[in-house]
């Protein structure tokens, strides 16, 4: 990627510290209560829902181990996505995506309207994955889109799926984990994801940046969705804006572990009592860095808005509801090219 152009340099409010404060706190959740199926211990499910419940509270993040994700499936992916983005530029391209068939591979993605120092490949979790044709919310029309896979490596398509599926399974444990630390009945959130979701996988590679102190591998952003579960590499470089200072928090890579974040889908069904939290990708002058994020999208026709265990007099809905496809679409926009305008966030549907 060369010489850093314009369109990669932050605002200087938003360049990253070349210091980085290590994070000392964000909670590291051990799920054999719900993963080790020899010992049911109800009063160490109690436990782990509390713990979920001050992660979500205090931070928005927490790192999970004893997850019951196989290791094996998990190198799967990270050797797949290493080969593939070993590959020419050329060889890559073959399978761009573009803005009828967002699935495939990218290098111009924008965040806040900055262009991220990265390239991914994108993996629907659903074939096909059903999806407003526009934003209008008079418009029915549905798009259906399909994955694209790579010539090479020969068994990408196979690794992807067998990872999918188990991220899909954590992630229903870990939403059940959520609804239980809110009151709600375990399988609360079931529904916006059983019969059909949007959710989809990203294969990142940040090459070395030989300025990282003025572009960033993502920009500071939050999640749209219910959850993200990211495996990073050794080399880690995500950073977390500490919730109780508004400082920028590194966190440090666990071997094996996931980091989970709540999105901001979870935020609206909370009515507030969990908050999406901003989050950045910091680029190396020296090492390449991969990462495999699973971002669990409900169906494109889900209503979001706070559930209604979760509201009264004292404490009435926050936001007016919307429907998460058409969200998704408006959203997705802005990911190409760069806008005049701010993309679309919850807090444009906050009630005054």
């Amino acid at each position: 990627m060369g010489e850093v152009d314009a369109a990669f340099i932050q605002d200087p409010p938003h360049r990253p510290k070349l210091s980085t404060i290590q994070a000392e706190g964000i909670p590291i959740i051990d799920l054999s209560p719900i993963t080790n199926h020899r010992v049911s211990d109800p009063s160490a499910i109690e436990g782990l829902v509390k713990e979920i419940g001050s992660a979500c509270n205090e931070w928005g993040f927490f790192q999970v181990t004893n997850h019951g994700v196989p290791l094996t499936l998990r190198q799967n992916i990270e050797k797949a996505s290493k080969l593939f983005f070993a590959q020419s530029a050329e060889e890559k391209r073959k399978v761009s995506r573009n803005e009828s068939s967002p699935a495939g591979y990218y290098d111009t993605e924008h965040t806040k309207n900055v262009r991220d120092w990265k390239e991914v490949f994108d993996f629907l979790a659903k074939e096909p994955t059903f999806i407003p044709v526009t934003s209008d919310e008079h418009d029915d029309r549905v798009n259906q889109w399909t994955n694209q896979s790579p010539e090479y490596p020969l068994n990408f398509r196979v690794v992807t799926q067998e990872y999918i599926q188990e991220m899909e399974k954590l992630s229903f444990k870990i939403l059940e984990l959520i609804a239980l630390s809110l009151g709600l009945e375990a399988k609360r959130f079931e529904e916006f994801f059983i019969k059909d979701q949007t959710s989809f996988i990203r294969l990142n590679h940040y090459p070395p940046c030989p300025y990282p102190d003025l572009a960033l591998g993502v920009g500071r952003h939050k999640d749209p969705g219910a959850l993200t579960i990211l495996a990073q590499d050794e080399v880690g470089g995500l950073e977390v804006r500490r919730k109780a200072d508004q400082e920028w928090i590194r966190v440090k890579p666990t071997p094996d572990a996931y980091i989970i974040n709540i999105g901001d889908t979870v935020q609206v069904w909370s009515n507030d009592a969990y908050e999406s939290v901003d989050h950045r990708v910091v680029v190396n002058s020296e090492k390449e860095r991969f990462s495999i994020p699973f971002f669990f999208f409900p169906a494109h026709d889900t209503e979001v808005k706070p559930l209604e265990e979760l509201i009264n007099e004292q404490n009435p809905s926050k936001y007016r509801p919307y429907k998460w496809g058409k969200f998704l679409v408006h959203r997705g926009n802005s990911n190409f090219k760069k806008q005049n305008e701010e993309n679309i966030q919850i807090y444009h549907y906050k009630i005054a």
